[in-house]
């Protein structure tokens, strides 16, 4: 446990005002019932829930998860991964390229270690390249493994990533896919799992019909690859995909059999303006920065959270409003400061020393800038510290 979080444990217990600023919060409750109602739909819609990890970089909120329903977790690094296995999370899907023998190799090893507790590594590839690789590496494990147990058994799950119109990672739908499926099926140490496809643009896309027609084509392009697999004789496998802008839309196609939403859990500003879809479950905002007002002049107020509180590349924060009236803006302040500004139609300016809660742009950058998440029960205005909850993979990069 680092300095910080050791600090920040004095607090629990305490008035959620007793929080120093700026700091990390999540509303415990809203968290709690947002988790209810995914686990919920999947339960309804009897579809596999796999969220990313990657959001909250924390392995007790990944166990929270998992107690919840999810089948285990997805990461986008190696390095996220090793932190989930290491605090006892066993199913984890790296839904990403990995290319970098020294990073396969520690694949490998984690899908050694994991196969002793009854787990599962998974893995994106997307060229013939990466798959080759990737054998070679789980070749290498087998041949090294000196653990006692049978490692000429232990395989690790492979997904073929296709681009369904993200424009990022992933082969192209059809034949070209289906040749990396027969290269899978090559190599021993290699299980061909199904396909990966996500369509991350269709997340924010704001009108619903938009987000409608994004994975309506989406869902055109793994139908045919699927068509093209089984015209090999090869079964399709697991389609996993979707996020929480579209996830709906996947479960109710016949096609996805497992969801990759994450956002849903914190709810960021960015989501917050997507037009809702109302076959999808209502989420709440349930991850705040804390801050407070430190100078104030005619024309604005500033706070003590700049940019290294929260991430803008999807815009800058929203103050959080309680009683439904509005009045703040939050303006660039630099590194350290935001200047608050009242909103169209306002003109009252917050106190010195009074204290806000801003909505961040983007929950899983934001994440990342924090070694600890301060967890609150019983609301923002009057609970209390329940929890400190480390961000245990922040900085897992490679």
């Amino acid at each position: 446990m680092g300095k910080l979080t050791v600090h920040l444990s004095g607090l629990i217990g305490k008035s959620v005002q007793d929080i120093d600023t700026p700091a990390l919060v999540i509303d415990l409750d809203a968290m709690k019932r947002n988790l209810g109602r995914m686990a919920e739909f999947a339960r309804k819609h009897q579809v596999r829930w796999r969220p990313h990890a990657k959001l909250h970089k924390s392995v007790l909120l990944a166990k929270m998860q998992v107690k919840a329903g999810a089948v285990g977790v997805c990461v986008q690094k190696t390095a996220e991964a090793e932190i989930m296995v290491a605090g006892g999370v066993h199913d984890v899907y790296i839904s990403n390229e990995v290319i970098a023998p020294a990073k396969l190799a520690r694949v490998a090893a984690l899908t050694q270690a994991v196969a002793a507790h009854g787990g599962q590594i998974a893995i994106a590839v997307d060229s013939r390249e990466g798959v080759v690789r990737l054998a070679q590496a789980m070749t290498d494990a087998r041949t090294g493994a000196h653990n006692g147990t049978p490692s000429a058994a232990t395989v690790i799950d492979v997904f073929v990533e296709i681009d369904v119109g993200q424009g990022r990672c992933g082969v192209q739908p059809g034949p070209d896919a289906v040749m990396l499926a027969l290269e899978i099926r090559k190599h021993p140490a290699l299980r061909f799992a199904g396909l990966q496809a996500y369509h991350g643009k269709a997340q924010h896309l704001r009108n619903v019909q938009e987000r409608r027609m994004a994975s309506a084509s989406a869902m055109k392009a793994v139908e045919l690859t699927c068509q093209l697999l089984k015209a090999q004789g090869i079964a399709p496998g697991l389609v996993t995909g979707a996020g929480t802008g579209s996830f709906a839309l996947e479960a109710a196609s016949g096609i996805y059999g497992e969801l990759q939403a994450g956002s849903f859990i914190f709810m960021d500003a960015d989501y917050a303006q997507n037009q809702r879809d109302p076959v999808q479950p209502y989420f709440e905002h349930s991850l705040f920065v804390r801050t407070q007002v430190i100078s104030r002049n005619a024309s604005h107020a500033v706070c003590d959270a700049g940019h290294k509180s929260h991430a803008i590349d999807s815009g800058l924060p929203r103050v959080h409003d309680f009683d439904g009236q509005g009045g703040l803006d939050y303006f660039n302040g630099g590194d350290e400061h935001g200047i608050l500004r009242p909103s169209a139609g306002h003109d009252r300016l917050p106190d010195l020393g009074q204290p806000l809660w801003l909505i961040p742009g983007h929950c899983d950058p934001t994440v990342n800038l924090h070694d600890a998440m301060i967890g609150v029960s019983g609301g923002l205005k009057s609970g209390t510290v329940e929890r400190i909850i480390r961000v245990d993979a922040r900085g897992a990069m490679t």
